[in-house]
Parts: structure tokens; sequence; C-alpha cells
């Protein structure tokens, strides 16, 4: 393609970004999702105001893809043990809340005009509510660790697992993408077990010891995790099970390897800026006049959302054993709908099982219940002081659960000091802890050093300490210390000084709600008074410090 080709498309794309980014900006003033913004930039920019958007089919290419990744994502998160993590409360909290919601959901938009099929899809993806924004709302809140934050994080768990479901249902019906072998199943039905049996060998011989050569390079590890997700994804629809289940399919053939969490927190930035083109392009789709008529049933479900599903959350988890506070207080975060609701409607449209009307109803639902979520999430303590007297009504009066839940072997509570960098200082430091009796976990990006750590009994965790979304998974609920023990001028092989890796994990721990201990390692002890302004605790000077002490032993020979 020639350049005077493809200057169109690159002036606009280069437009419709800078548009978003504006919008974005004047969002977050009014402490908006960029969800929102970002569909209004593709409402601003599309046929009916602006006309901008004229590569339509190259930004719904970008758009496919960013799906592909984003599920690629998703299944990096299921593991083998997941389910069982999870808990039985999330589990039967989850399942009622999508049971429950969906039934409620589906009566009310029949009795709103849809027909029985496009009901069930509607109240379906009412039923979902957004992982990115309730976990970016509570660690702002610093209550991600908290018992009503992880519950509803339990709860967001089986909703992405039923989410994913459901869209595998639909691409194996012939929905979510155009032409393919959909059609035949004798096709179908060979190349998903092909597929299948591709993830199987992998998972069972070949991803650990492949990763963990690849791993000794950290670019190389988000160059192989993108072109494993687009490989399975064109795969998956050249078969007919379309680009979202291959892409899902990638991510569970990674999500056994220890390397799963480093992988999602590098893509995570990929996956922000491409789902830009998918909610762009879905703005840019909607037909304005055509609002006006779906605006009552829109305030109608947007109703429901925002008051009936916290309502359904707060009763299963007080049915469950739960103080009304703790149920309540989950259910208001969980008053929205899901992006993932609106790539499964779409996927719907795609295969000619809902009307465009509908999809542009549940696009409308959106906006609304992430918009005004955002400001309920905000003010959840104050309109529990609103409901309590009633939910005392209610309450068991020997509650169980609650103590439970806070007990050590919960997710998350089972270590008291994380050590980032397990070189020769990193595993000193941990050896001593450990053998004081602290529980110690180690992280690093180099999978020898991680050999070596676990080899003296100690867990450990594949990353990079200087990555704010994989600091943002860690374990630090009852962690009393996080030491920096990386050596100046390393970090997974790439060099990096103190000036750039400990500010970016203070602000990363910061942002994690982590209010502990903090102590990162320098060369010079003059260095220590700027790092303690951005939030270290503690400084330690290795070289110094050994220095020092071999100076004491030297003058108590010398005497």
């Amino acid at each position: 393609m020639h350049d005077a080709t493809l200057a169109p498309i690159f002036f606009e794309i280069a437009l419709l970004v800078l548009m978003a980014a504006a919008l974005g900006l004047a969002g977050l003033a009014l402490r908006q999702p960029l969800v929102v913004a970002f569909i209004a930039a593709g409402v601003l920019a599309g046929p009916e105001m602006l006309s901008l958007v004229q590569s339509e089919a190259f930004i719904a290419l970008l758009s496919q893809i960013s799906i592909a990744v984003l599920l690629f994502l998703v299944g990096l998160k299921l593991d083998v043990g997941l389910i069982r993590s999870l808990g039985a409360v999330a589990v039967v909290a989850g399942l009622g809340q999508m049971a429950l919601s969906t039934a409620l959901g589906m009566g009310l938009a029949m009795a709103l005009g849809l027909g029985a099929l496009e009901a069930f899809y509607v109240a379906l993806a009412l039923g979902f509510s957004s992982t990115i924004i309730i976990v970016k709302l509570l660690s702002d809140k610093r209550e991600i660790d908290a018992l009503h934050g992880r519950l509803a994080l339990g709860i967001l768990i089986v909703q992405d697992i039923a989410v994913v479901a459901a869209m595998v249902v639909v691409a194996a019906t012939g929905g979510g993408h155009d032409g393919g072998h959909g059609s035949d199943p004798v096709l179908l039905i060979g190349g998903a077990l092909a597929m299948l049996g591709v993830v199987w060998v992998f998972v069972r011989w070949l991803a650990a010891p492949l990763l963990a050569q690849i791993a000794r390079a950290p670019e190389l590890v988000v160059i192989f995790a993108v072109g494993w997700a687009a490989g399975f994804a064109a795969m998956a629809d050249v078969i007919g099970l379309g680009k979202e289940l291959g892409g899902l399919a990638a991510g569970i053939s990674l999500a056994s390897t220890p390397f799963r969490d480093a992988i999602g927190a590098r893509l995570a930035p990929l996956r922000d800026f491409l789902l830009l083109f998918f909610f762009l392009s879905l703005g840019a789709g909607l037909q304005l006049d055509g609002l006006g008529a779906q605006l009552v049933p829109a305030l109608v479900l947007s109703a429901f959302v925002l008051i009936g599903k916290p309502l359904i959350v707060t009763f299963l988890a007080m049915l469950m054993g739960y103080r009304g506070r703790t149920g309540f207080l989950a259910g208001v975060t969980l008053g929205q709908i899901s992006e993932f609701s609106l790539i499964f409607v779409a996927m719907g449209v795609a295969g000619g099982l809902v009307a465009e009307e509908a999809a542009a109803l549940v696009t409308l639902v959106a906006l609304i219940t992430i918009a005004l979520s955002v400001y309920a999430i905000g003010a959840d303590h104050r309109l529990h002081a609103l409901v309590e007297p009633l939910l005392r009504r209610f309450e068991r009066r020997q509650e169980t659960r609650e103590g439970e839940a806070d007990s050590p072997d919960q997710p998350g509570a089972g270590y008291d000091i994380v050590v980032l960098g397990l070189g020769r200082f990193g595993r000193r430091i941990g050896q001593g802890l450990r053998d004081r009796g602290f529980r110690v976990l180690g992280v690093d990006f180099d999978p020898e050093a991680l050999k070596a750590w676990r080899a003296l009994g100690l867990h450990a965790h594949y990353g990079d300490a200087t990555d704010p979304e994989f600091v943002g998974h860690l374990p630090l609920r009852g962690v009393r210390a996080v030491i920096s023990a990386v050596p100046p001028g390393r970090d997974g092989g790439r060099v990096l000084s103190e000036a750039e890796a400990h500010p970016a994990l203070l602000h990363a721990l910061k942002a994690a709600g982590y209010d502990g201990t903090v102590a990162v390692t320098v060369n010079r002890r003059d260095e220590a008074d700027a790092f303690r302004v951005l939030g270290a605790t503690l400084v330690l000077s290795p070289f110094e410090d050994a220095a020092e002490k071999a100076v004491e032993k030297i003058a108590e020979g010398c005497r």
C-alpha cells in the first residue's frame, strides 16, 4: 500500500486518538471511567455528527483484535485451581446473581416490548458487571482487600467465566464472526477438537519449558504472547469458532504457567489502547435519531441495574451469613454493566441473532449505569447509612462468615514479607527472614533466580517489580514489609537505575493501597532522602553496610 493511500487513514486514526484523549481528560474531571469518554468520542466522530470515521474496515479490524486480546487476558486467569480458590460464597452469590438478574431482566425487557430471544440476550448482558472499572475504583478507595471488596471480586470472576461460556455458545452457533465454516458441523467439531488437542499438548509438555527460555528476554515475552493470541484467534476464525474463542484458548494455554501474571500485566496497556477502537466503533455505529425511542426502556433497565442488582447481591450475601453492610457494599460496586456486555451483544448482532436496536439499547444502558455507578460507589458508605435500619431486620442473629473470611488461609493473607529482586542480596534477606519465622514471597523477572529461590523452599512469583499492573495484583493484604532488593542497573535483563526503578515501585504500591513498611536498595546513603520523600520507610545500602561490617571485623582482628 502506497504512502498516499495510508496518509488519510493515518491522519484519521491520529485525530480519533487525540479526540479520545481530550474527552478522556474531561471524563477524569467528572470522575468518569474512560469507557464513557471513548464511546462519546465515537458518537462525536460518527456519521451523524462530525463524520470523521471513514476507515470503517480498518477500525473494525482493530476492534476485533482488541476483543481477541481482551479474551486472551481473561483466559490467562482461568487456571485449573481458580474455582477452588473462589470459595462457596462467591460461587453461590455469583451464580445466584446471574440467574436472578437474567430472569428478572428478561421479564422486564419483554414487558418493554422485546421479543423472547432479544430479551434473553439483553437480560444476560445486564447481569455482567465491569471488572476493569470496579477494580480501579476499589483500588483508588483502598478497599480491594476489604471483605466486601474480596466478595465483589469473587463474584466478578464468576461473571467473567459465565460471559466467556456465553460467548463460546454464541460463537459455536454461528454468531460473533462473519462467514467462516460455522455452517459445516463436521469441520466445526473437528476443528474444535484439534484446537483443544493443541492446547492440551502445549500445556502438558511445552508451555513451562518454552516460556522459561523466552522469559530471559522480557520484551520477547510480550511479542510471543501477542503472536500466540493472534495465531490462535486466526486459527479459530478459519475453523469457524470465531476470533474471540481463539483468543480465549490461547490465554488458557498459558494460564497454568508461572509467567501468566507478568504476561497479563505487560499486555494490559495494549489491551486498553486497542479497546479504544472497539468503543469508538460502537459509538460511531449508534443511530442518534433512534435513541429517543430507546430512552425510556434504557432508563427502566438502568434503574434495574443500579438498584436491582445490588439488592440481589445484598440479600444473597446475607443468606450466606454475611452482615447486611458487607453484602450492600459489595452489591453497590456491581451496579453497572460490563464492557463484556457490549461485546456479547455485538456478537449476537454479527450472528443475526439480535437486532441493532437491542445493541443500541444495551449501549445506552452501559453509558447510564457506568456513569452513575461511579458516584454510587464513591458514596457507598453514606448510602449504607440510609438503608442500614432496613437491612438489620433481615440479618441473621449469629454471623459466621465474617470471621471465616478474615482467616489466614484466604488468598492474599499468606505472607508477611515480599522481597522484590532475588539476586544474592535478596536471597540472603529472604533466607534470614524465613529463619526468623516470617512468611516470605519473592518476585523476580529472571527464571534462574526464581529457580534458586524456590530451591530454598521459598514461594516466588515471576514478574516485573516496576510494573504498576503487576504490583497491583500482588497479594499485599496482611504484608508487613515490601523490600526492593533489585541490584542497581538490573531488572529482568534491562538496564534500570534506582532513579527509574524505585519511584515506579513506590508509586505502584501507593496506588495499590499498600501502607506498610517499604525498603529500597541504593548504592549510596546520600540517595536515601529522595526515596523517603516518595514513600520509602527504610533504605538499604548493601555495599556501605557490608563495608562497615567488614571494618568492624578487621578492627577486631587487629586488636
